[in-house]
């Protein structure tokens, strides 16, 4: 595989206990520690990125234009979020990322769902601040349900020289 291309991931999404409640969300993929130990990840939390701590109340999307979000308990998060994205855009942008995987649903990383806004466990069609950040300025963003699509598009981009098989397992 061609070591520059570098993919953008969340840190939850590789084990690391940054989620909001202090848990990981670690995804079993050979690709990905693959990828890991090709050293083509660059871990982020976008959520601690903007100054968040772990644990943290849950947040959701409350409205899309203007941007707000708030915690479980009411507190307005909006500028931590959008602090966040800002910085994992840049992150992106400095190691020379070709695109993004990230925890789908999240308030910062979702990029085709996210939850309602009414703490309900509701979904809806929608993306977080750090997945529309980066989608904006060309970075193709995936989620953990898009392996096999990202495991393409990386074939494409390594010129098919990938020995990562066609599935994500």
């Amino acid at each position: 595989m061609n070591k520059k291309n570098k993919i953008l991931i969340s840190a939850c999404l590789l084990g690391c206990k940054v989620r909001y409640d202090g848990r990981d969300n670690l995804i079993d993929s050979n690709f990905i520690k693959r990828l890991q130990q090709q050293g083509r990840l660059v871990p982020v939390c976008p959520e601690q990125e903007g100054g968040l701590p772990t644990p943290r109340a849950p947040a959701e999307i409350q409205d899309k234009f203007p941007l707000r979000i708030t915690s479980i308990d009411g507190e307005d998060v909006t500028p931590q979020f959008l602090s966040g994205a800002e910085k994992t855009l840049e992150i992106a942008q400095r190691e020379g990322c070709c695109c993004a995987l990230l925890k789908s649903r999240s308030p910062s990383c979702g990029n085709l769902e996210v939850y309602d806004g009414n703490f309900s466990d509701t979904i809806k069609a929608g993306s977080g601040a750090t997945a529309d950040e980066l989608m904006r300025n060309g970075f193709p963003v995936y989620n953990e349900r898009q392996l096999d699509q990202l495991i393409e598009f990386i074939e494409l981009l390594d010129g098919g020289e990938s020995d990562s098989g066609r599935r994500a397992s």
